[in-house]
């Protein structure tokens, strides 16, 4: 043990050094490694911090075993670089300031992810705000009734709707012998759809697998040099529309698209050594997720989902094609409730809402089989206040890239220039809502 705990101790002194005066983008380029240093470092106790590291192996700690969780070690180490980094928000050099102002925003989700890392909870809010940058808003239970009322209105026959929903929806089940033609049709049509608005660098590559037992439906993991891992969930019924939807949010133009738009233009052109270091927890992933997600609407704007399904994956998977329209008008209905999941989340995390209350929230409002909501909850468990960054997330996406003149209808090439150049720089959630 002494040996590991001279390996900390040594990794420490990288910390103390007397900081210089900061006074050029070196500089600050020194300050990036020791940020990326940290946060590989807090990964070896936090398993699921670091999301992604294509940096160089200098920048990897060597292995540190210890018997506990170095909590109060690792937030001063957080607080020396935050103080180190605030030295150049007087930088004149603009690009400087960006990334230091981004770096700050990083470190305070560093932060409070030790914390949770070592078992001290905040409310649903205030982690959220520290994690990720963003507060999502309220929604009291009347909202959610009004837009069940305005969904049951829609299904024929009577009874629970939720029942009605899972019943109408089971007709839309992509068999298992059918999942890898499906999702790989999906993929090559998202990746088509995105191939004419973003460049794709050479040796740009995924891999698809289909995977059990995660809390989550799909996963990106991103490998560096261009290449992702994506991974498809298979423990529940996989619906049409989740075929779609997967492709473009963890392909294209989703997070394999965003994180090799980083990796080429900040990281390889510029230099810029902190974002080879993806934390999960953090700012940057409400603006991996919430464009993740709005990709669905940028590589199928307007009716092109409901066609695409209609004349391609319906009857590759050997659905009714006459039914698309009607079931794509209730999931359009159905979508209208995704706050609702952030409710059972902020209840549960809170202590307001009991297990069996959230799982009850889950199947209520946002219309989940008993199966689909305790997936769900897994999922809340695991990473909490994250949910936001998929509803929230994408509504400040889409009102950043509409509000700037890249509405649908009013010009797509603007669309796609937004949304490329939002996939290619350090933004912050706070900063969709300012420009």
């Amino acid at each position: 043990m002494k040996q590991l705990a001279l390996g900390f101790f040594s990794f420490l002194l990288l910390f103390s050094c007397k900081n210089e005066k900061a006074e050029s983008p070196a500089n600050f380029n020194k300050l990036a490694e020791k940020y990326v240093k940290l946060g590989l470092v807090i990964g070896q106790y936090d398993a699921d911090f670091v999301d992604a590291y294509y940096g160089p192996d200098s920048l990897k700690p060597k292995t540190i075993v210890v018997n506990h969780f170095p909590k109060d070690s690792l937030l001063n180490l957080v607080n020396e670089l935050q103080k180190e980094d605030s030295t150049f928000f007087d930088s004149k050099d603009s690009i400087t300031l960006v990334r230091a102002k981004w770096m700050q925003s990083q470190l305070t989700a560093f932060a409070r992810r030790i914390k949770i890392a070592s078992g001290e909870y905040a409310d649903f809010d205030l982690e959220s705000k520290e994690l990720f940058g963003a507060e999502a808003p309220h929604y009291q239970k009347s909202h959610f009734d009004e837009l069940k009322q305005e969904l049951d209105s829609l299904l024929p026959g009577k009874g629970n709707l939720t029942d009605k929903v899972v019943a109408f929806s089971k007709s839309f089940i992509i068999p298992k012998e059918k999942l890898d033609t499906v999702f790989k049709a999906s993929i090559a049509e998202a990746r088509k759809r995105t191939l004419p608005h973003i460049h794709m660098p050479a040796g740009e590559s995924f891999t698809l697998e289909f995977v059990t037992d995660k809390p989550w439906g799909g996963y990106n993991w991103y490998k560096g040099n261009y290449n992702s891992l994506i991974q498809i969930n298979t423990d529940l019924p996989m619906y049409a529309e989740r075929a779609i939807d997967l492709a473009c949010h963890e392909g294209y133009p989703g997070h394999h698209v965003f994180n090799f738009l980083l990796e080429k233009n900040l990281y390889r052109d510029k230099g810029w050594v902190e974002i080879s270091l993806y934390p999960l927890f953090s700012p940057q992933s409400f603006i991996a997720e919430g464009s993740a997600n709005y990709g669905i609407e940028m590589a199928f704007p307007g009716e092109e989902k409901v066609k695409f399904a209609k004349e391609i994956l319906f009857p590759l998977a050997g659905f009714d094609t006459s039914k698309a329209e009607a079931y794509f008008k209730v999931l359009e209905l159905k979508g209208k409730l995704n706050y609702a999941r952030n409710e059972a989340a902020r209840g549960f995390i809170n202590g307001t809402m009991l297990q069996e209350e959230a799982l009850g929230w889950l199947m209520d409002y946002s219309l989940m089989s008993k199966d689909a909501a305790n997936k769900s909850l897994s999922f809340i468990k695991k990473y909490r206040s994250y949910v936001i960054n998929y509803n929230y997330g994408q509504d400040l996406v889409k009102e950043y890239i509409e509000k700037n003149g890249g509405a649908t209808a009013d010009n797509p090439a603007k669309r796609w220039q937004l949304f490329e150049w939002l996939l290619s720089n350090v933004v912050k959630p706070d900063e969709l809502k300012g420009k």
